[in-house]
């Protein structure tokens, strides 16, 4: 009986360890440079975005369709 429960206390403890590491993970000064590039940032293309809601909010017939439940057909 004491064995399996010291068994499956290592086992839990060794599942809950994980993968994580104790070493930071910040961003170093060196790696700014490609995180300031446009293709990575959320939206690329501000223009394109803002176009590709008002389709959306078109189709949609409400506006705010990306952030108000329902629709423009009465139905939630």
């Amino acid at each position: 009986m004491r064995l399996n429960l010291f068994c499956g206390a290592l086992l839990a403890v060794s599942l809950l360890s994980g993968c994580a590491t104790t070493a930071r993970q910040d961003v170093q000064p060196w790696q700014r440079g490609t995180l300031a590039k446009s293709e990575m940032a959320f939206e690329p293309d501000p223009l394109m975005s803002e176009y590709r809601r008002q389709v959306q909010f078109s189709k949609e017939a409400a506006s705010g369709g990306a952030t108000i439940g329902g629709g423009g057909c009465g139905c939630n």
